[in-house]
């Protein structure tokens, strides 16, 4: 995959300089629901309806889908409204029933993209296609495997390849259905940066009154577009109703999203930036400094507690730490979440530290 070139050509072709749009309802649940939220996302941002035909569910007993008929209702979006049609594929059979009914994009959910056998069997299946596939991010927060799973596509010659971010499973409560982990899509980015990567604001929320805020956050970040759920009638969807919004609602969030340049090459702005970014060098440089002074602490701790026979990890020392630390970050504008995990981290190292000293 070092020459990904080729990867943002089918993008190029169908955003024009504008974020790439998908939206249509969570499930396919009739013939009559997806024709007549296909009419009103007609002529509007949108570029691709999407439509979930085989749900996966995490428990048996929920609706999973209306299966293979719900092929020939996108069939018919497609040659009455002219917009491209999206939906789901986890086999080989998915993909050879979307193929023969001409879907124009198929994308891989997340909890197909953790099993590299079910990747592999739809790489195989797609050999050579000119599709676009887009691949989802595993549910759990693994970028190797992510990366694996676009591997096998494009060894597959799978030209048109992207991906979508839509956040990771966490046992912690957050805001969030699945947390962003914002710096996962971000390293994705700058391994492949003209891999086309499209955000799913309402899997990451699963909260309507979120839409917005994340869909922003994510063009901050330059994404190169949004699948966003869509149902004329949201609250009596079959299934994730919390996170669907109505056409209306997707027609305002895009009228009010702010779209960025990558870049502003006058000379003032690139003088302001680069006086900025070299405060933050310096500043990192002292941060580093100062980590490393507090790991020779950490290793004198190290041998006073071998010294005593005393184990490393002390429970009440950590949990003083971060408690500690949650408060004084506050007061400087810094979120808990954050502090938790560069402290986190730090205390990781320490523990390391400490446990090279036990071993000498």
């Amino acid at each position: 995959m070092e020459n990904n070139n080729i990867f943002n050509q089918w993008l190029t072709g169908l955003k024009k300089n504008k974020p790439l749009i998908i939206a249509g309802p969570c499930s396919a649940e009739t013939e009559t629901q997806v024709l007549q939220i296909a009419h009103e996302l007609k002529n509007s941002e949108v570029s691709i309806f999407r439509a979930g035909i085989w749900k996966p569910r995490t428990r048996p007993g929920g609706f999973e889908g209306v299966g293979a008929i719900g092929l020939k209702w996108l069939q018919k979006v497609k040659k009455e409204t002219g917009l491209k049609i999206a939906t789901e594929v986890a086999n080989a059979t998915h993909v050879q029933l979307a193929l023969e009914h001409d879907v124009d994009v198929l994308w891989i959910g997340a909890r197909t993209t953790v099993n590299p056998f079910a990747v592999q069997e739809i790489a195989d299946a797609l050999y050579g296609t000119h599709k676009i596939v887009l691949l989802k991010n595993p549910v759990n927060p693994d970028l190797s495997l992510w990366i694996g799973g676009l591997e096998r596509l494009h060894n597959a010659n799978i030209k048109n390849l992207g991906v979508i971010h839509r956040g990771f499973s966490t046992y912690e409560k957050t805001k969030y259905r699945n947390n962003p982990e914002w710096q996962i899509p971000i390293e994705l980015q700058s391994k492949f940066p003209n891999l086309p990567i499209i955000c799913d604001p309402s899997h990451i929320t699963g909260n309507r009154n979120r839409i917005q805020e994340v869909s922003q956050q994510a063009l901050d970040l330059n994404f190169n577009g949004l699948m966003i759920e869509t149902h004329c009638s949201p609250d009596n969807a079959w299934s994730d109703a919390a996170q669907q919004i109505t056409p209306n609602t997707l027609f305002t969030i895009l009228k009010e999203l702010k779209c960025r340049k990558i870049t502003d090459n006058t000379d003032d702005y690139l003088q302001k930036l680069n006086t900025l970014r070299v405060q933050i060098d310096a500043i990192d440089e002292k941060l580093l400094e100062n980590l490393g002074k507090r790991m020779q602490i950490a290793n004198k701790i190290g041998l006073l507690k071998k010294e005593k026979n005393v184990a490393i990890l002390q429970n009440n020392r950590w949990k003083e730490i971060q408690k500690k630390m949650i408060f004084s970050g506050k007061e400087k504008g810094l979120s808990e979440a954050f502090i938790l995990q560069l402290f986190k981290a730090i205390h990781q190292e320490s523990i390391t530290h400490q446990e090279k000293v036990f071993k000498k």
